[in-house]
């Protein structure tokens, strides 16, 4: 490898981590309000309000909610499209663990609430981070996709 080569693969390798460091930066708050959002809608099921009332206090709501946000702020990024996609892979299994968390307790617990549907850890664990992530990411990035798509068109498509 010569030294055009090798000042080009850290350039590319730079340009990546700081790529990652700036989707790091956009899920950070996002997180922040999953860690509130998912014990709040807990405390409400406990207490008894009908779960067609609480259903809008959830991790989907508020990913889309955050994936237009970013769709409008980043659409003049040179990756936008990749940025989004990975604050959402950064995002949305750590947001899970709350989750995850509370069907413990629950299950522990018997508590009854909507948290309670796997029967181990193992079904909750594949359940909360993995299933439940692709629940938020592959929505999340449509929509944030789309708002992309119309902030881009009505920025530069229109003559």
């Amino acid at each position: 490898m010569n030294s055009t080569e090798l000042t080009t693969s850290l350039n590319e390798s730079k340009g990546r981590y700081e790529m990652f460091l700036q989707a790091l930066h956009l899920a950070k708050i996002p997180v922040l309000i999953a860690m509130f959002v998912t014990p709040v809608r807990f405390f409400l099921e406990l207490a008894g309000l009908p779960e067609n009332i609480i259903f809008i206090i959830g991790l989907l709501w508020l990913t889309m909610a955050i994936a237009v946000y970013w769709g409008i702020k980043l659409f003049e990024e040179e990756h936008p499209y990749l940025l989004i996609l990975l604050s959402l892979i950064i995002f949305s299994p750590i947001s899970r663990i709350p989750v995850f968390v509370l069907w413990w307790i629950t299950k522990t617990w018997e508590l009854g609430t909507h948290y309670n549907i796997f029967d181990n850890w193992s079904q909750a664990l594949i359940g909360q981070l993995v299933y439940g992530s692709l629940v938020q990411i592959i929505p999340g990035f449509i929509l944030g996709s789309l708002t992309l798509a119309i902030m881009r068109y009505r920025k530069y498509g229109r003559k």
